[in-house]
């Protein structure tokens, strides 16, 4: 399944780049299931971000590794994949796309994910969707000028 989001910001794109932080990631965590960040190297190239949610009455680790970070006088990405999931996803892509627009940046989510049955990617689908459209306002207030 794959989901887009996009976000503009009225800031530089490099400022955008330098904010993501652990900061940024902790404000970024819906109110369920409540994250807490074990490991957040960052976002280069072979960094690790291991986050345990916690579903009540269990916790599930999610551990990714990012596999690709480049930068150009347009773009900056990075990339990272899951190693180790929660019960209900099989893969996770997310390439985080941070685009300058003129004054602005564009923010966007590109996530390609899995769960073990296409039934459950349909029923997985709105809740991700979900989970990255709350993001939204939060970038904004983050990187409000």
């Amino acid at each position: 399944m794959k989901i887009s989001i996009e976000t503009t910001v009225k800031q530089d794109y490099r400022r955008v780049w330098a904010g993501f932080t652990q900061e940024l990631f902790d404000q970024l965590s819906p109110p369920f299931p409540p994250v807490k960040v074990v490991r957040f190297d960052g976002c280069r190239k072979g960094d690790i971000v291991h986050l345990r949610l916690n579903f009540l009455l269990f916790r599930q680790d999610w551990i990714s590794c990012i596999i690709d970070q480049q930068e150009t006088e347009q773009e900056i990405y990075f990339i990272d994949e899951g190693i180790q999931l929660p019960f209900f996803l099989s893969y996770w892509h997310h390439k985080h796309r941070i685009i300058k627009q003129g004054n602005y940046t564009c923010i966007a989510d590109e996530i390609n994910f899995r769960t073990p049955t296409l039934l459950t990617d349909f029923l997985i689908y709105p809740i991700m969707y979900g989970l990255f459209a709350y993001r939204k306002p939060i970038y904004k207030r983050f990187f409000k000028p």
